[in-house]
């Protein structure tokens, strides 16, 4: 059979270039930020409400009929006090308002410094950069986003990053005086929609499927990445086609192509099945862009829409990772959700059934659920989460086909051969916001040079044993994580706040026990999610 390859940017194109072009309702997109959303969350998850809570960014037009925002609009006073005084606590910082043209824009900063137990150095991050949104008469929304960053890390962090060679989430890092870190970023989309039904975004940036902290089929913890996406929202469905490209950065840079790429396309079908119940399907195929034979590229037999690509990757004699998996969402009563997730990288019934440990059972599944208003306190929101994950799961006999993105997983960013659990509650009264966090995992670490299923990068060809593998195995190590914090909300329209907190970690095994304790103050914007609980 005949393979079409060709790549990213030419696909893309074309499938942009064949758009209708009838003028509707345009949809910019809601970002998937948790510092303040949450409580937002407690409309969207409103039996009746009909949003697809689970795919993330949202969609502003489904949802700002259903949200509030404070953020006032008109000025009434003509002093000029008043008016500097609305301009930073009230408004977007510039605003271009015409009939067909609605332009915003906002600076991106982070002012942190902070003191880590056993280090008399500050520890800081400096953060600059500014974030463009707007659109473009009717069906047309954009939105640019560029950060440049100076920062020195807390020792585990600072580890994780010389190890890999990327601050989590944020890039590609180069040393700046010494001890810190120079990083830099920028994020865009375009975003078309030719009917109520569809959307096609075209950009770089992340992604999350799922209703929990974490997600096991696809989170926002890796780096951006190019991608082009197609929502399509008919009755009571929302159906997303991802396709995207990945680079491999734990392998040789060439100066000539960069970092070594891959391609990932997913399908994610939800259907709200009960106005209290939303299912989800999801699938994902990721394959290398150069192989044995040549250069393959973007393989076109995987722009098939229809959901459940397996019985396609089978049909062309492909060795490509295969992912598939479901999430579902439960309201129960007026304020509470129930959720879970189940992967399934690779498994045989047969090997499952005799509960062996067979290596080759790749899964991992979620439990968790939400409370808003929890325990008649207004505004008072708590979550508890639970997630496991089997070793050697989201890897593949190459990185250039595990389910990674630039040094980090996709998914959790523990990886695999691991047990978590999450807390979090979160309590807000007018600006003010406090949260406390606590985080416990038990997994089991690569060591001595052997393949214990952890690390996703290692080829599962190395596998230490057929049978008789489990959750831990390994170098047995535990986890333990709190952060507490609290901010004041300064300008809720680009989400500027104050803020101060400490963060306490102790990761422990039978060779050694690492105790991290830190202080923090600071200034930020908060429009995205940063992780460093792992």
């Amino acid at each position: 059979m005949m393979r079409l390859r060709y790549g990213f940017a030419t696909v893309a194109l074309f499938v942009v270039s064949c758009l209708p072009f009838a003028a509707v309702f345009s949809q910019p997109l809601h970002p998937a930020y948790y510092n303040q959303s949450y409580f937002n969350e407690k409309t969207l998850y409103q039996p009746g409400a009909n949003v697809h809570t689970s795919v993330k960014p949202y969609f502003l037009p489904e949802i700002q009929s259903l949200i509030t925002n404070d953020t006032a609009q008109h000025e009434t006073d003509a002093r000029l006090w008043t008016k500097i005084k609305h301009k930073f606590t009230q408004t977007h910082f510039f605003t271009i308002r015409s009939k067909d043209i609605h332009v915003t824009l906002d600076p991106l900063l982070q002012w942190e410094g902070g003191r880590e137990n056993g280090n008399s150095d500050l520890l800081y991050k400096n953060t600059r950069g500014f974030m463009l949104e707007g659109n473009i008469g009717k069906n047309v929304a954009f939105a640019s986003r560029f950060y440049e960053n100076q920062a020195t890390f807390c020792g585990y962090m600072d580890d994780f990053i010389r190890a890999k060679g990327v601050v989590p989430g944020q890039g590609a890092v180069k040393n700046f005086k010494g001890d810190g870190f120079d990083f830099s970023r920028s994020e865009a989309y375009i975003s078309y929609s030719p009917s109520s039904y569809f959307n096609f975004q075209f950009g770089h940036g992340k992604n999350f499927f799922g209703d929990g902290y974490r997600s096991l089929l696809l989170s926002d913890n890796a780096f951006s990445y190019p991608f082009l996406k197609i929502t399509t929202n008919i009755w009571k469905i929302k159906y997303i086609n991802l396709y995207m490209q990945l680079q491999d950065k734990n392998l040789p840079y060439s100066k000539n192509l960069g970092y070594q790429k891959k391609y990932a396309t997913m399908q994610y079908l939800s259907y709200q099945i009960h106005p209290r119940v939303q299912i989800g399907l999801f699938e994902a195929i990721v394959w290398e862009a150069q192989d044995s034979s040549g250069y393959r590229g973007f393989e076109l037999n995987y722009l098939d829409p229809v959901i459940f690509l397996r019985p396609v990757e089978f049909s062309v004699g492909s060795p490509d990772n295969a992912l598939m998996g479901a999430n579902l969402n439960v309201k129960i009563g007026k304020h509470s959700v129930a959720y879970g997730q189940l992967l399934l990288d690779e498994f045989k019934l047969k090997e499952m059934t005799k509960g062996n440990g067979w290596w080759g059972n790749k899964f991992g599944w979620q439990l968790g659920g939400k409370m808003f208003d929890a325990l008649n306190i207004p505004d008072l929101y708590l979550q508890a989460e639970f997630n496991s994950v089997r070793p050697y799961t989201y890897s593949h006999w190459s990185s250039l086909q595990n389910y990674g993105h630039y040094n980090q997983s996709l998914a959790h960013p523990l990886g695999a051969n691991f047990n978590e659990f999450v807390g979090i509650a979160r309590y807000n009264y007018h600006r003010w916001y406090a949260s406390l966090k606590f985080n416990y995992a038990l997994y089991g670490l690569d060591t001595a040079g052997q393949n214990f299923g952890k690390d996703i990068y290692l080829s599962y060809d190395d596998h230490v044993s057929d049978y008789d593998n489990k959750i831990g195995q390994g170098l047995r190590t535990n986890l333990y994580m709190a952060k507490a914090e609290l901010s004041y909300l300064i300008n809720p329209a680009y989400n500027l706040n104050v803020y101060g907190g400490y963060l306490y970690r102790k990761e422990t095994n039978k060779h050694y026990t690492d105790n991290t304790s830190f202080v923090y103050f600071g200034i930020r914007t908060s429009v995205e999610n940063i992780y460093d609980d792992f």
